[in-house]
């Protein structure tokens, strides 16, 4: 019979008053970086005419995409740390909860669609054109969007309907699922079926569809003689195949369990990785691993 929280306090991370200062600018730095690198992929593709194919439609949509999913998360994170905004209220952290997942199970399906690109890429290389039409692409583009949003909204209302009593304190830098079950006072297991089913429809077949894809292109990359073309044709995918092992390495551990409500405090580590560093890393590393974005960055400066 307690009453019910209607505003949360987060906690962020531990530490005095300077490491929080310094920890701080290191997020705003980090976000400061994210938000050019993933802008100015974005432009190249917009501007370089030789990038207009649906390889790098995809890969702009993902940048589009980390840059809200860092936005969603690092200006309420710094400032936690500066003590200047460490609550939130209930509907605001159940806003926060489903744009967070339905921008993680958006790049799930893009992710996925980028590896199927690939595949018919590298194992269909004549007929590639006819059947990745700017048509398909989009149409793909549009359903990653759909269902990353159609995905997780189940979720969120099941969050929304749960009954919170007190403590009021989440140990977090951002509203997820883990920490909200963690405080609620009441029955909590249908969410967590919820979320376990729907990270096993998301993140799991997406998975599997990248994994089955790779399997295809490597068999077809191993079967090229030419050592320049097999190096050609990798190169074409070894970017997307790194993005690909952070992200679902660390998507996997978060959500692809029985239980939410153990080891918040690493959860919190892995979301830092996942909200904050991988965000920073996917720009650094299309541009050092792609040839083409590295000359159409290289005639952009020329110009200047």
């Amino acid at each position: 019979n307690g009453t019910k929280v209607e505003e949360f306090i987060l906690l962020g991370f531990p530490g005095t008053w300077h490491s929080q200062v310094s920890l701080a600018v290191v997020f705003a730095l980090m976000y400061s970086l994210t938000v050019i690198g993933n802008a100015s992929i974005i432009g190249l593709v917009w501007m370089s005419s030789n990038l207009h194919t649906p390889m790098y439609f995809f890969l702009s949509n993902l940048s589009f995409l980390e840059i809200w999913y860092t936005t969603g998360v690092i200006p309420k994170a710094i400032g936690i740390m500066l003590g200047t905004s460490q609550t939130v209220s209930f509907r605001v952290c159940i806003f926060q909860l489903f744009f967070l997942l339905s921008l993680g199970s958006t790049e799930c399906f893009l992710l996925s669609v980028m590896a199927y690109d690939r595949y018919l890429a590298i194992c269909y290389p004549l007929r590639y054109s006819s059947l990745m039409n700017s048509g398909l692409s989009t149409r793909l583009v549009l359903s990653s969007w759909l269902g990353g949003f159609l995905a997780t909204s189940l979720l969120a209302f099941l969050t929304s309907r749960l009954t919170f009593c007190g403590p009021d304190v989440i140990n977090h830098f951002l509203c997820d699922i883990d920490s909200c079950l963690a405080l609620s006072c009441s029955d909590t297991w249908p969410v967590e079926l919820a979320t376990f089913l729907v990270s096993i429809i998301v993140v799991v077949a997406t998975c599997v569809i990248t994994l089955v894809s790779y399997m295809y292109i490597i068999s077809s990359i191993l079967g090229i003689q030419s050592v320049h073309g097999r190096k050609k044709a990798f190169s074409t995918c070894s970017a997307h195949l790194s993005v690909v092992t952070i992200w679902f390495g660390s998507t996997m551990f978060l959500y692809v369990k029985p239980s939410a409500q153990k080891s918040l405090n690493l959860n919190k580590l892995v979301n830092t990785f996942n909200t904050v560093v991988t965000p920073l890393l996917n720009p650094f590393i299309y541009t050092f691993r792609n040839k083409e974005v590295k000359q159409a960055l290289g005639r952009a400066f020329q110009k200047r």
